[in-house]
């Protein structure tokens, strides 16, 4: 029987990041086909009765931190526990996560994908800021004409609303579970 993992993601998620290589390796040890589903989670607290980061209570925060250094130490993953750039805008990255999972190139979704973490949370990059990657592949191509743009602008909407549908889903069930 054919093993498949929907893996939905956050690109600025602490937890992500520290459990990104084990879960390649877990998919990759069981042969599971995986597809990844970059989702803000921000707008699933806000249904679920979860608070971001800021807005919870100061003890909340202080375990979190604290939970955060134990997987850390636990794991031996290389983590800034509170980077300048986070939160970061997920959406670039997301987009490009998404334009290459619609273009069947999943392997290199996810390795994107975790590429983002390790940036935000081990290198203190600012994944949101990609104005100067996006000059620097330009030159390297010369340039995108106009249809290349547009098709690969529907494409990347395209996976946008399937996994803000399958975002909205969770939702859902999250609300009906707490009734």
């Amino acid at each position: 029987m054919a093993k498949h993992v929907d893996y939905y993601v956050s690109l600025n998620s602490p937890w992500t990041y520290l459990g990104s290589k084990r879960f390649e390796a877990i998919a990759q040890k069981h042969g599971a086909d995986v597809t990844v589903w970059p989702v803000d989670f921000g707008s699933v607290f806000a249904v679920s009765g979860g608070l971001p980061l800021p807005k919870r209570a100061p003890q909340r925060q202080a375990y979190r931190m604290m939970e955060l250094k134990r997987w850390r130490d636990h794991l031996g993953v290389k983590t800034t526990l509170e980077p300048k750039f986070f939160p970061a805008n997920e959406v670039p990255a997301a987009k490009c996560v998404i334009a290459l999972r619609e273009q069947g190139r999943m392997a290199d979704a996810i390795k994107v994908a975790h590429a983002v973490l390790a940036a935000l949370w081990a290198e203190e990059k600012n994944t949101g800021d990609t104005a100067g990657d996006h000059r620097r592949l330009r030159s390297r191509r010369g340039g995108r004409g106009q249809g290349e743009r547009s098709a690969r602008r529907r494409r990347e909407t395209r996976g946008l609303h399937q996994a803000g549908d399958r975002a909205r889903r969770v939702r859902r069930a999250l609300v009906r579970d707490r009734r």
